[in-house]
């Protein structure tokens, strides 16, 4: 019976991918409507302090300590001061598009929730997946740097000197990393009980590449320090990214587009319980068994991507949903500013002629010109604490265009495997996400209108008598 009732939808899926796909929410939706689905509200322990402690520890601990080191020595060498420098433009204008949607949409979905109401549910959901996808992933990937330190914090020389080789599964995969799995263990438990006492273990603490550079020069002391620091800055980082990945799912929940049993929020604790607790024994899965190199080109694709989309949505909102303007032109304006960036991006990686270079740059910034001369930005009247990104369009086209040329410099292998990864979501947003989201809002729109009903019946009983 279910499983006939459920193809019988299925059948339908045209019809609701027309309706769902670029649904959007307005702002004031996503604030209070879509929060009340979890229940009880998660709790607002943190100050700005936390807040700013918490960013400080996730950049140390990723950053400076597990991809700095194998970057360097495997790929960029003495030039990894360039591309800082680079990633570094990158997500300051990335993190000015994150801050003007921030203000406005003040929830724990970021990303997933600015996009959705900009681009509809299909790209808020695609965005929502790959930021999962991203945190995930690298907190596996760190979690097991975290070993490589804490070994060259007692003097161990080997960075696999704490892990067990499993005889019969592929190179990559072979190291078994139960002390990984045993700190993502803990963290997920301190993450259940608490935000603000999560947030304080963070306070405390701020790859063994680092380590391994001092024990070639023959300092092993300061192999043995810099292991112990970098374990510390590594828990920081790793709370802050579970933190963070918990309640996106929990925001995903609520829209519906996964079940809603992620949305729940436990009362007493005011933390999203459900969501926690699966994405910590997922990301233990993967810390006890996959290497750092398997997967981190994958978390960059994930987090340009997302970085790109906000940008992208930016310019729409700004210039099309509060500037009254057709779309069509900021669509078409936004597609071409697309096509010459890949294309600069693709003539420096396959190492053309200078003049190509020279011709997609001037191609992009023209097209800037025209479309800010051409398409009028009205300045509307916002509440007193809004901000807004100024010099617009500028700002969020140099962040399209960077994160373009950063995506192009990735290896094939990482798109073959995003590519698997998209095609899943994409599949199970149309065999899932797109029904449970119709009939979730189909169901809402019947009780709304039935109160309507009642309150109009009410009303004529009342002048009656």
């Amino acid at each position: 019976m279910v499983f006939s009732t459920y193809l019988h939808s299925f059948s339908k899926t045209p019809q609701k991918l027309k309706k769902r796909m670029l649904a959007t929410w307005t702002p004031d939706q996503e604030l209070n409507k879509v929060r009340l689905r979890s229940g009880a509200d998660m709790k607002r322990k943190l100050t700005w302090y936390d807040l700013v402690a918490l960013g400080v520890g996730g950049m140390l601990g990723v950053g400076v300590f597990v991809t700095t080191g194998p970057v360097a020595r495997k790929t960029s060498g003495p030039s990894v001061f360039i591309s800082y420098i680079i990633a570094a433009i990158s997500a300051l204008l990335s993190s000015l598009c994150y801050t003007e949607f921030s203000v406005d949409v003040p929830v724990a979905g970021g990303a997933f929730s600015y996009l959705r109401v900009t681009f509809g549910e299909f790209v808020g959901y695609f965005a929502g997946a790959n930021i999962l996808m991203e945190y995930v992933l690298s907190n596996a990937a760190v979690s097991r740097s975290f070993t490589e330190y804490l070994s060259c914090a007692f003097g161990r020389n080997d960075p696999n000197s704490w892990r067990v080789h499993a005889h019969g599964l592929m190179d990559g995969y072979n190291m078994l990393d139960f002390s990984a799995v045993a700190l993502i263990i803990v963290l997920t438990i301190c993450l259940c009980h608490s935000t603000k006492e999560s947030s304080m273990l963070n306070l405390i603490p701020e790859g063994a590449s680092f380590s391994a550079v001092f024990q070639q020069m023959g300092w092993k002391w300061a192999s043995n320090v810099v292991g112990a620091g970098a374990c510390l800055g590594i828990v920081a980082s790793l709370l802050v990214a579970m933190l963070g990945q918990a309640r996106y799912l929990c925001v995903i929940g609520r829209a519906r587009l996964v079940p809603s049993w992620f949305a729940q929020v436990h009362p007493t604790t005011g933390t999203p319980l459900n969501a926690t607790i699966v994405l910590g024994i997922c990301q233990a899965s993967i810390a006890l068994f996959t290497e750092l190199e398997i997967v981190i080109e994958m978390i960059s694709i994930g987090t340009l991507l997302v970085f790109y989309l906000v940008s992208n949505a930016l310019i729409f909102r700004r210039y099309v949903i509060l500037s009254k303007n057709p779309p069509l032109h900021t669509l078409f304006f936004l597609f071409l500013l697309s096509c010459t960036s890949f294309a600069f991006s693709l003539a420096w990686k396959l190492k053309l002629q200078w003049w190509n270079l020279l011709l997609f740059a001037t191609l992009t910034i023209s097209m800037t010109f025209i479309f800010q001369y051409l398409v009028p930005l009205v300045v509307v009247e916002r509440r007193p604490d809004s901000w807004l990104v100024p010099f617009m369009p500028w700002p969020a086209t140099i962040s399209i265009f960077l994160n373009v040329f950063l995506m192009t410099t990735l290896k094939m292998v990482a798109y073959k495997r995003f590519g698997i990864w998209a095609g899943l979501i994409t599949l199970f947003y149309i065999v899932y996400g797109v029904h449970s989201t119709y009939h979730a809002e189909e169901m809402e729109m019947v009780v709304v209108d039935n109160n309507v009903n009642t309150q109009q019946t009410a009303k004529v009983e009342i002048q009656v008598i």
